[in-house]
């Protein structure tokens, strides 16, 4: 088992399986094929993030360097909150950027919807993460990765 901290942005424990990018990942592209359809499951329409593409991302931890596209990422996690096709957590290697940090305060806020949140996991983070582990993460930002 390996154990990460970061810095929480939302604060949160879940337990569940993970996909990973090692591209920054542009959300709109990644849900909006889904979202549009009207589907109950996500999958990655981001023909341009092979890491990701036709992965499942609904009720998953999205593990990252970073969000591109940021200004309409924020508005994407805010709307996927209203529905059952939100990931189960975001995990950053970087920083987050204020707009999808504002998205994910948002729902948080106006729609009791929590996504934990954590940033500056750093790259070895994104070395030791693998498609499909399971990994926890606690409300004080630490993050455990089991094989």
């Amino acid at each position: 088992m390996n154990s990460f901290r970061g810095r929480c942005v939302i604060s949160g424990s879940i337990k569940t399986t993970c996909v990973v990018s090692r591209r920054n990942v542009n959300l709109t592209a990644s849900f909006k094929a889904s979202v549009l359809a009207g589907k109950r499951r996500v999958y990655c329409a981001d023909q341009d993030n092979p890491d990701l593409f036709g992965r499942r991302l609904d009720g998953r931890i999205l593990c990252l360097p970073a969000i591109v596209g940021a200004t309409t990422a924020g508005l994407v996690l805010h709307s996927l909150c209203k529905t059952p096709m939100a990931p189960a957590a975001l995990l950053f290697a970087g920083p987050i950027d204020p707009v999808t940090a504002a998205g994910v305060i948002l729902a948080e806020e106006w729609m009791g919807k929590s996504i934990p949140t954590i940033d500056r996991l750093g790259e070895e983070f994104l070395d030791a993460v693998e498609h499909g582990m399971v990994i926890e993460v606690t409300p004080e930002g630490t993050i455990m990765c089991f094989d």
